[in-house]
């Protein structure tokens, strides 16, 4: 009886969803779990007609669901594209166009960016000014990239130091928990030239970090790279309860210009297998590969083959090694490298906690495949080369609906104060610092709003509409497509963003000559 159910489960097949970033995958796979289970519960009722057999019937429930739970888990898989960039950029100013460097021309469109820069210009005054306006690398990357539909969700710079993550605008509210941190390493810990800057978050519930690192220089310093590694490990932390290090997280990205060289090999040896394509001469006296062999925390850390050429070090606006007189070794300096975090065995000593970690994992499992890992030779500002690193995340959704819904209520205009309403769908820790802001539809990041409100500073009752005001001498005075997005303090991100609305050209406009008394032959 239980072979005749699975064969019969096992017709049941449904096509495999595909999420990107404009379907509406909730519904899909709503629907999908739906016609299955209708499907299955009529198998039920025709099996159990054919048999009386109290336990047969036991067995034929037991089955079914075991097929149910199967078929739900795998319905529900999606499928984000993660863009990765680490770069040594050499003090440089970025070049104009970074379409190549962020792939924008590709057909499959990609979900999250995650850019890690390293020697960003930093003099004292130019430091300064870059933590007060944003720094030149930035504003290319958003500029770029809010046309396209992408939203600044955060960046973290120590000195050098920058890594910047970018999401599609249909994730934002998808996107909790950022937390950022640093880590000196230069001068014992006391000079942030290198050292590591992370990114942590919450992606549709599942804790993703991203940890970029410039480690120290030079051949003959493997050893200390893995040692300040570790102290990078070791002092960053986050106030989360479930995930207080880096490698608590689920999946850990581990990138940057980790300075790992090719030990033992000559000049003319390296020069004449990187022309000739053999790379894989290299590999062995790669000085990460041959450290991970003796390191057991490197080993956890997985990396594409190295099937492109080393990245440093060039001569500027070429792609000729080094011509100086120091005649520098090529390396593969600049890597991008992974981690997700091993099943803790559940009669571990920390018990139910760990148990449920496991629970946690095979209930919502997230897979990482790498796409691309490669350099890209455009661009010559820097004596390094960018490396790129796509990745495909599979995993299932944890959470398929914002924190708190917005909307704009009635008619908005500058002629007139507007009103907004926002609901809590989820508990959340609110703030009396959470804010309600207007964005035009390409917004850059949170922070680029055209004008805010506060949320209201008692506590909201979950499901409760709540209803705030814009005034009207904030809003823009010509028409144009907006929307509103609710940002937590305490989250560091936008929870909610509400459909896009138009705010409508305002008497003032014309009184002031935006805009012409008569257009087309119709009167303003």
């Amino acid at each position: 009886m239980a072979g005749f159910v699975g064969q019969m489960a096992e017709s049941l097949e449904l096509p495999r969803v595909r999420s990107d970033s404009s379907s509406s995958s909730a519904s899909q796979s709503t629907a999908g779990r739906l016609l299955l289970r209708q499907r299955l519960a009529q198998l039920l009722t025709c099996v159990e007609d054919l048999s009386s057999d109290d336990e047969a019937s036991e067995e034929v429930s037991r089955t079914l669901d075991e097929a149910f739970n199967l078929c739900g888990r795998w319905t529900d898989k999606e499928f984000f594209r993660l863009h990765m960039v680490t770069w040594n950029v050499a003090t440089a100013e970025p070049p104009c166009d970074v379409t190549s460097l962020l792939q924008l021309d590709s057909r499959q469109a990609t979900d999250i960016y995650v850019i890690g820069l390293q020697e960003v210009s930093a003099t004292p005054v130019r430091y300064i000014s870059d933590l007060i306006m944003e720094d030149s690398w930035t504003h290319v990357l958003m500029d770029t990239l809010a046309p396209k539909g992408y939203v600044k969700v955060t960046s973290v710079r120590m000195q050098g130091l920058l890594i910047l993550l970018f999401a599609k605008q249909a994730h934002i509210p998808y996107i909790r928990d950022v937390q950022t941190t640093y880590t000196r390493t230069g001068i014992y810990g006391y000079w942030g030239n290198k050292g590591g800057v992370s990114i942590r978050f919450s992606f549709y519930g599942h804790m993703l970090c991203f940890l970029n690192c410039h480690l120290a220089a030079h051949m003959n310093y493997a050893l200390q790279r893995v040692d300040e590694f570790e102290y990078i490990l070791d002092t960053q932390d986050f106030d989360v309860n479930n995930t207080p290090n880096v490698l608590d997280h689920k999946v850990v990205f581990w990138f940057g210009d980790l300075n790992f060289r090719i030990s033992d090999h000559g000049m003319h040896f390296l020069r004449s297998s990187i022309e000739g394509g053999r790379y894989n001469l290299l590999w062995q006296k790669d000085q990460l590969t041959m450290m991970k062999k003796k390191e057991p925390l490197l080993q956890e850390f997985e990396e594409g083959p190295l099937q492109f050429k080393p990245t440093y070090k060039f001569d500027r606006f070429s792609e000729t090694y080094d011509s100086s007189g120091k005649k520098r070794k090529p390396a593969w300096t600049d890597r991008i490298l992974w981690r997700i975090r091993p099943k803790v065995a559940e009669d571990d000593e920390e018990g139910s906690s760990t148990a449920s970690l496991v629970d946690d994992d095979d209930e919502y499992p997230l897979k990482v495949a790498q796409d691309v890992y490669n350099c890209n030779m455009e661009y010559g500002v820097s004596d390094h080369k960018p490396v790129i690193g796509i990745f495909t995340l599979e995993l299932r959704k944890k959470v398929e609906r914002p924190l708190v819904s917005v909307a704009a209520e009635g008619v908005w205009s500058a002629d007139d104060n507007a009103l907004a309403s926002y609901t809590i769908q989820e508990p959340f820790p609110a703030s009396t610092y959470d804010w309600v802001g207007l964005y035009k539809t390409d917004f850059k990041s949170p922070l680029d709003y055209v004008a805010f409100t506060w949320a209201k500073d008692y506590e909201v009752p979950i499901n409760d509409s709540v209803k705030v005001c814009m005034k009207g001498d904030d809003l823009p005075l010509l028409s144009g497509q907006y929307m509103l997005g609710y940002y937590s303090t305490n989250m560091q991100s936008i929870v909610g963003l509400s459909p896009t609305f138009v705010i409508q050209e305002s008497k003032l406009a014309v009184l002031e000559g935006l805009v012409p008394e008569d257009i087309n032959g119709l009167d303003k």
